[in-house]
Protein backbone atom coordinates (compact mmCIF):
# COMPACT_ATOMS: atom_id res chain seq x y z
CA UNK A 1 0.00 0.00 0.00
CA UNK A 2 1.30 3.42 -0.85
CA UNK A 3 1.63 6.34 1.50
CA UNK A 4 -1.24 8.70 2.10
CA UNK A 5 -1.33 12.46 2.66
CA UNK A 6 -0.53 13.17 6.31
CA UNK A 7 1.59 10.03 6.79
CA UNK A 8 5.14 10.36 8.03
CA UNK A 9 7.44 9.80 5.06
CA UNK A 10 9.77 6.83 5.49
CA UNK A 11 13.39 7.88 5.68
CA UNK A 12 15.92 6.45 3.27
CA UNK A 13 19.65 6.65 2.79
CA UNK A 14 20.65 6.03 -0.84
CA UNK A 15 23.76 6.42 -2.98
CA UNK A 16 23.42 9.37 -5.30
CA UNK A 17 24.95 10.82 -8.44
CA UNK A 18 26.27 14.06 -6.96
CA UNK A 19 28.39 12.77 -4.06
CA UNK A 20 29.91 9.63 -2.63
CA UNK A 21 27.93 10.27 0.55
CA UNK A 22 24.46 8.71 0.81
CA UNK A 23 21.49 11.08 0.60
CA UNK A 24 18.81 10.76 3.26
CA UNK A 25 15.37 12.31 3.43
CA UNK A 26 15.97 13.46 7.00
CA UNK A 27 18.96 15.44 5.76
CA UNK A 28 16.48 18.03 4.44
CA UNK A 29 14.28 18.16 7.58
CA UNK A 30 13.61 21.67 8.75
CA UNK A 31 15.21 23.31 5.72
CA UNK A 32 13.41 22.25 2.53
CA UNK A 33 10.41 20.41 1.25
CA UNK A 34 11.38 17.42 -0.88
CA UNK A 35 9.86 16.17 -4.12
CA UNK A 36 10.53 12.44 -4.25
CA UNK A 37 10.14 11.09 -7.78
CA UNK A 38 10.34 7.35 -8.30
CA UNK A 39 10.85 6.27 -11.92
CA UNK A 40 11.19 2.83 -13.52
CA UNK A 41 14.43 2.80 -15.51
CA UNK A 42 17.11 5.19 -16.75
CA UNK A 43 17.50 5.78 -20.47
CA UNK A 44 13.89 4.90 -21.28
CA UNK A 45 11.78 7.37 -23.24
CA UNK A 46 9.21 8.42 -20.63
CA UNK A 47 11.77 8.52 -17.79
CA UNK A 48 14.06 10.70 -19.89
CA UNK A 49 11.16 13.03 -20.71
CA UNK A 50 10.20 13.28 -17.03
CA UNK A 51 13.69 13.89 -15.67
CA UNK A 52 14.61 16.33 -18.48
CA UNK A 53 11.42 18.25 -17.65
CA UNK A 54 12.60 18.54 -14.05
CA UNK A 55 16.05 19.63 -15.23
CA UNK A 56 14.60 22.29 -17.51
CA UNK A 57 12.26 23.63 -14.79
CA UNK A 58 14.59 23.18 -11.82
CA UNK A 59 14.55 26.89 -10.95
CA UNK A 60 10.81 26.67 -10.23
CA UNK A 61 11.44 24.06 -7.56
CA UNK A 62 14.31 26.06 -6.08
CA UNK A 63 12.03 29.13 -5.93
CA UNK A 64 9.54 27.01 -3.98
CA UNK A 65 12.28 25.98 -1.50
CA UNK A 66 12.11 22.37 -2.62
CA UNK A 67 14.74 19.73 -3.30
CA UNK A 68 13.96 17.24 -6.07
CA UNK A 69 15.25 13.68 -5.72
CA UNK A 70 14.85 11.14 -8.53
CA UNK A 71 14.93 7.50 -7.41
CA UNK A 72 15.09 4.29 -9.44
CA UNK A 73 16.29 0.73 -8.94
CA UNK A 74 19.13 1.28 -11.42
CA UNK A 75 22.69 1.01 -10.12
CA UNK A 76 24.39 4.21 -8.94
CA UNK A 77 26.87 3.76 -11.81
CA UNK A 78 24.14 3.67 -14.47
CA UNK A 79 22.41 6.68 -12.89
CA UNK A 80 25.67 8.65 -12.77
CA UNK A 81 26.33 8.00 -16.47
CA UNK A 82 22.74 8.94 -17.43
CA UNK A 83 22.85 12.06 -15.25
CA UNK A 84 26.11 13.17 -16.84
CA UNK A 85 24.80 12.50 -20.36
CA UNK A 86 21.59 14.46 -19.73
CA UNK A 87 23.08 17.22 -17.57
CA UNK A 88 20.69 16.65 -14.67
CA UNK A 89 20.99 19.37 -12.03
CA UNK A 90 19.46 17.40 -9.15
CA UNK A 91 20.43 14.10 -7.52
CA UNK A 92 19.40 10.74 -8.86
CA UNK A 93 19.45 8.07 -6.17
CA UNK A 94 19.88 4.34 -6.52
CA UNK A 95 17.35 2.19 -4.70
CA UNK A 96 19.15 -0.92 -5.96
CA UNK A 97 17.93 -2.95 -2.97
CA UNK A 98 14.34 -1.76 -3.48
CA UNK A 99 13.86 -0.72 0.16
CA UNK A 100 12.64 2.84 -0.49
CA UNK A 101 10.41 1.79 -3.39
CA UNK A 102 8.73 -0.80 -1.17
CA UNK A 103 8.42 1.60 1.79
CA UNK A 104 6.63 4.13 -0.43
CA UNK A 105 4.40 1.51 -2.07
CA UNK A 106 5.93 2.33 -5.43
CA UNK A 107 7.12 -0.96 -6.88
CA UNK A 108 5.87 -3.20 -9.67
CA UNK A 109 5.80 -6.92 -9.06
CA UNK A 110 6.31 -7.25 -12.82
CA UNK A 111 6.85 -4.60 -15.48
CA UNK A 112 7.24 -6.09 -18.95
CA UNK A 113 8.92 -9.14 -17.46
CA UNK A 114 11.19 -7.17 -15.12
CA UNK A 115 10.66 -7.94 -11.43
CA UNK A 116 10.59 -5.31 -8.66
CA UNK A 117 11.01 -2.16 -10.76
CA UNK A 118 10.03 1.18 -9.20
CA UNK A 119 6.66 2.53 -10.25
CA UNK A 120 6.47 6.07 -11.53
CA UNK A 121 5.39 7.96 -8.43
CA UNK A 122 5.61 11.43 -6.91
CA UNK A 123 5.56 12.51 -3.27
CA UNK A 124 5.92 15.93 -1.69
CA UNK A 125 7.37 15.74 1.82
CA UNK A 126 7.21 18.90 3.90
CA UNK A 127 9.96 20.23 6.16
CA UNK A 128 8.52 18.24 9.10
CA UNK A 129 8.65 14.94 7.19
CA UNK A 130 4.92 14.64 6.45
CA UNK A 131 3.58 13.54 3.07
CA UNK A 132 1.67 16.45 1.52
CA UNK A 133 1.19 14.97 -1.97
CA UNK A 134 1.13 11.33 -3.06
CA UNK A 135 0.65 9.95 -6.56
CA UNK A 136 1.55 6.38 -7.55
CA UNK A 137 0.89 5.64 -11.20
CA UNK A 138 -0.02 2.17 -12.39
CA UNK A 139 0.92 2.86 -16.02
CA UNK A 140 4.63 3.49 -16.52
CA UNK A 141 3.77 5.63 -19.55
CA UNK A 142 1.90 8.20 -17.44
CA UNK A 143 3.59 11.22 -15.85
CA UNK A 144 2.87 12.76 -12.45
CA UNK A 145 0.75 15.92 -12.23
CA UNK A 146 3.56 18.47 -11.94
CA UNK A 147 1.13 21.42 -11.79
CA UNK A 148 -0.46 19.85 -8.69
CA UNK A 149 2.98 19.20 -7.20
CA UNK A 150 4.03 22.83 -7.68
CA UNK A 151 0.68 23.93 -6.23
CA UNK A 152 1.28 21.93 -3.06
CA UNK A 153 4.82 23.29 -2.81
CA UNK A 154 3.50 26.83 -3.22
CA UNK A 155 1.11 26.30 -0.31
CA UNK A 156 4.05 25.23 1.88
CA UNK A 157 6.19 28.35 1.34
Amino acid sequence: MSLQIGDSAPDFSLKGTQSDDPVSLTGFAGSKSVVVLFFPLAWTGVCTKEMCGIRDNHAQYEDLEAQVLGISVDSPFALAAWSKEQGFNFPLLSDFNREASRAYGAIYDDLLGFKDVAKRAAFVVDKEGKVRYAEVLEKASDLPDFDAIRGVLSSLT
